[in-house]
Parts: C-alpha cells; sequence; structure tokens
C-alpha cells in the first residue's frame, strides 16, 4: 500500500449514487463515508447494492476499472422468470449489446435465495411470475452491464448486489458500513492477473 494512500470497502446501500455530491439532492456517498479524498473505483449504479472500493491511490483505482486486468466482478442478480441451461450459456458465451458482443462471463443458478438484507423499497414483482437468483461474474464493466444482459436473455434483473472486486469481498459489511482495506488486499488487487485460459476464480468470503 503506498503511503499516505487510503483505501476502504464500502456496502453502498440501494438508492445511493456512487459519488459525494448531487445537484439534485438525492442521497451520496456523503452521508456515509467522510475520509477525505477518495473516490469510487469505479461504478455502482443507484438502483444497484453491493460492494464499492474508494481509494486515494490512482494506480490502484486504475487497476480496478481497467478491463485489460480483466478483474472479475461478481454479482448476485434476482431475476424474472427461472433462467434454462440455454439462456445461462447465453451469457456465458456473450450477449450482443448495441452490437457488440460481451466477454464471456460466468453464470450460475442457484438453488436457494441468498441470505440478504432486506431492501428499503421493496422490489417490482409479478405475483403469477416466478423469480430466481444468479451468481453472475464480468471481466469487463460496461454501463448497467448485469441489468442488460439478463434482459437480454429474457430475464429482467430485479436485484442486483455485488458482492466481489477480485481478491475483496463484501463479507459482513451490512449496508452503509465500510472498512479499511489491509495492505495484503491491496496488494493482492495489484497482483491480481487473470490466468491464460482460465478464468481466475473469485469465491467471496463468507
Amino acid at each position: 500500500m503506498k503511503p499516505n494512500t487510503r483505501t476502504i470497502a464500502f456496502n453502498k446501500p440501494y438508492g445511493v449514487l456512487p459519488c459525494f455530491t448531487d445537484e439534485k439532492g438525492r442521497p451520496t456517498l456523503a452521508e456515509f463515508v467522510t475520509i477525505p479524498d477518495v473516490y469510487a473505483a469505479g461504478r455502482l449504479d443507484a438502483d444497484s447494492e453491493g460492494l464499492l472500493v474508494l481509494t486515494s491511490d490512482g494506480p490502484l483505482a486504475h487497476r480496478i476499472t481497467d478491463p485489460q486486468h480483466k478483474l472479475p466482478k461478481v454479482y448476485l442478480a434476482q431475476v424474472e422468470r427461472i433462467p434454462t441451461e440455454e439462456a445461462l450459456e447465453q451469457l456465458r458465451q456473450g450477449v450482443l449489446l448495441n452490437g457488440k458482443r460481451t466477454r464471456p462471463a460466468e453464470a450460475h443458478l442457484l438453488p436457494d435465495a441468498p441470505a440478504l438484507p432486506d431492501r428499503p423499497v421493496p422490489i417490482r414483482f409479478r405475483k403469477n411470475v416466478p423469480t430466481a437468483w444468479l451468481k453472475v461474474t464480468l471481466r469487463e464493466g460496461l454501463n448497467r452491464q448485469v441489468r442488460r444482459m439478463t434482459a437480454a436473455v429474457g430475464h429482467p434483473t430485479l436485484r442486483l448486489i455485488r458482492i466481489a472486486i477480485g481478491p475483496i469481498s463484501l463479507g459482513d459489511l451490512q449496508p452503509g458500513q465500510w472498512r479499511d482495506l489491509t495492505p495484503d488486499e491491496v496488494a493482492q488487487i495489484y497482483r491480481s492477473e487473470e490466468p491464460r485460459g482460465r478464468p481466475q476464480s473469485a469465491t467471496p468470503r463468507r
């Protein structure tokens, strides 16, 4: 870890913008994080929840956000209807978005709903339409990518939580809580490289 830098893991609640100021007065990171000179390394939309890394270390932020490093980002997505294996395979092979195919992803149907804190605003679901939970791992950061990919294969995302960025996992952080990354965790991000021909594992700690 570089001297005089600070890096934290934050569990961003639903409805909070991933920035510190907003002209419209919407909730921002400033309501939860008072550390000076840290900024979000990457995006996590207001209607998405979960892990956000904030840092004052510019090269570290670049390593997290630059798609050439292919740092895996792991999400739990609650989707409409039960995806078939064919739909999951489409996600794994990559989906056409605006004429460009996404990188291959990892996508798995979870057998049970994960244990998660309630969202302050309930999801909008249709009583006659079942829902399912997917675990999705991406190695790029297109705008609203998970939502666009699941919608493209016929399963709109209703709730989305990021649980890991490379070697850093959300762990036991509750919405609105944050913790400092250890020097070893920062070093792991710098060391993270995807072995050729085999995606790097990103199983979150539980």
